[in-house]
């Protein structure tokens, strides 16, 4: 359970991170307020799984998918570049994350 916690801790970061570029620099009330729950959500998420994963692994697990989530959503969101390098970092990126989660097993 503590994983899929983990995950979704990891999406709620990819929120909050997305919400960032709609707060307009926390000027815009909704988007802030979003976006400050969802960093809430996220970090409350993530707390309540390193009880029970160990604090590198969980960590590094949380802003992995906060930052691969984050790509995808820039790329469908904001038309950002698909750049062979760039898929391939983020295919580095999830490739540790994999690693890291049979580790921990």
């Amino acid at each position: 359970m503590s994983w899929i916690i983990l995950f979704c801790a990891g999406l709620f970061e990819v929120g909050w991170a997305v919400g960032l570029k709609y707060t307009d620099g926390f000027t815009r009330p909704l988007p802030t307020l979003l976006t400050i729950a969802a960093m809430l959500v996220s970090l409350g998420l993530l707390g309540l799984a390193m009880k029970e994963l160990p604090l590198g692994t969980a960590y590094a697990i949380w802003t992995g998918v906060g930052a691969v989530g984050t790509v995808i959503a820039g790329v469908i969101l904001f038309g950002e570049s698909m750049a062979l390098m760039r898929l391939a970092s983020v295919a580095l990126i999830v490739t540790g994350l994999v690693g890291l989660k049979v580790s921990a097993s």
